[in-house]
């Protein structure tokens, strides 16, 4: 074991809550370009700037759940990493980054990228619920406090 498990989940619970509250921000900042209230360039440069600790954070976590030992919460993340990473490397060449100020409104990938968001949060918000359940049942699985001796009787709550 690499940290104590309860230790794994918390940082496993911060992590998802700061995916889930960046997915809040992409949400919010296409919403932006949809009603034109930034254009394409500004959007794109706030979403790029974002893309890699996006991607840095989950394969850091999916690294911390294979030490930890904890290979089913490893298995369910797995394919989370694998499709950012395709993601981030499906790029064209001559593009700015995932998300590609020209691209966005001339191929119609506002919509799809808003969609893609959608299901990255669904995905973490499941994801965040198993970890606080996973963080839970590591926290009373033992018995951490000596709350009485083996022969002595317990009758008083």
């Amino acid at each position: 074991m690499f940290l104590p498990e309860t230790a794994n989940f918390c940082i496993t619970l911060l992590v998802y809550g700061a995916i889930l509250l960046l997915l809040i921000y992409y949400v919010l900042t296409l919403a932006d370009l949809e009603c034109d209230y930034l254009n394409a360039q500004e959007c794109c440069r706030r979403l790029n700037f974002w893309v890699i600790p996006k991607f840095g954070s989950h394969a850091l976590l999916c690294v911390l759940l294979l030490l930890g030992g904890h290979w089913v919460m490893f298995l369910l993340n797995l394919p989370m990493v694998i499709w950012l990473f395709y993601e981030l490397h499906r790029q064209r060449r001559d593009s700015l980054g995932v998300y590609d100020p020209v691209d966005i409104h001339s191929r119609g990938l506002l919509k799809v990228h808003l969609r893609n968001c959608m299901i990255y949060l669904g995905y973490y918000f499941v994801m965040f619920f198993v970890a606080l359940y996973c963080l839970i049942s590591s926290l009373i699985k033992g018995d951490p406090i000596k709350r009485y001796e083996d022969d002595e009787i317990v009758t008083d709550f």
